[in-house]
């Protein structure tokens, strides 16, 4: 096992590590996953995202936002949680549902079309044999919030990117509208650079599911907020993906879809909580 040295004590670890540590990038663990007869073992590596406030959507007078990213305000996130540092790929999407959905085969690519209501299923069989930690999707604001990893710039790299930091898509209409050299297909996770708190991909290759519906953005500061999240409603999807132009896969960019939708740019990364109280 790995050693621990991280700076400050942990209150709890997910059940089913095999190591934890801390690195450049923070405090790590990893779940291993016991593959099946028609699967082979994986492993997911998670980030500690700590409690923390950050300014949430774009500011008024930002060329590159839309309504629906204003007004920009701030959020408290109360609670830290552990983030997969890539999307699911497709060896685990494989060694916990048996199954492989995918139209851009690789172990190491993310799985796509999934739908919201296949990474239920997912999260569900995860759990059940993993005790000791509740297994979802992070909330739109909790997934904005690790995407920017302490940035206020359009990305984490910045305010432009390019085809070596962000898997996007020939018909950019951000900052870099080059078409040339752009891949037309997903990327293996961990191909291209980290945000600053070691989370890989966080912009483009595929969409990612979130737990929760839009909500309306308003000037106040809000504590953990949720957005619709009951039955059909629709779910949003953040990041953009390797079909879209650069300006979709902004930190502040929103967007939602049918939670029955399953779509070939469409993945998702999980987290890990606490079932403990919040102390």
């Amino acid at each position: 096992m790995t050693t621990f040295t991280a700076p400050f004590q942990l209150s709890w670890l997910p059940a089913g590590i095999n190591a934890f540590g801390d690195d450049e990038w923070g405090v790590w663990c990893e779940l291993s996953v016991a593959g099946t007869e028609r699967s082979a073992p994986a492993v997911q590596r998670f980030r500690w995202i700590e409690p923390g406030s950050f300014r949430i959507g774009s500011r008024k007078d930002d060329p590159q936002g839309f309504d629906d990213e204003r007004p920009k305000h701030e959020v408290t996130i109360p609670r830290g949680y552990w983030l997969a540092d890539t999307t699911c790929t497709q060896a685990l999407w494989r060694a916990v549902v048996g199954n492989e959905p995918s139209g851009f085969k690789g172990d190491q690519r993310p799985v796509e079309e999934v739908s919201w209501n296949d990474v239920q299923e997912f999260l569900a069989k995860l759990e059940a044999n993993h005790l000791g930690c509740g297994a979802g999707l992070p909330t739109e604001a909790e997934w904005e919030y690790a995407c920017r990893a302490g940035t206020t710039t359009q990305f984490s790299f910045g305010d432009d990117v390019t085809l070596d930091q962000v898997n996007f898509g020939d018909h950019a209409t951000g900052p870099d509208r080059s078409a040339e050299g752009h891949r037309r297909e997903t990327v293996d996770v961990k191909s291209l650079p980290a945000n600053p708190w070691g989370l890989s991909e966080m912009h483009g290759n595929v969409w990612e599911w979130c737990a929760d519906g839009k909500r309306s953005y308003q000037p106040a500061s809000v504590k953990d907020p949720v957005g619709e999240a009951e039955g059909d409603a629709f779910r949003v999807v953040r990041g953009g993906s390797w079909i879209d132009g650069a300006r979709r896969a902004r930190s502040a960019f929103r967007i939602a879809s049918r939670p029955g939708d399953r779509v070939r740019y469409l993945g998702f990364r999980f987290c890990l909580r606490s079932v403990k109280p919040a102390s």
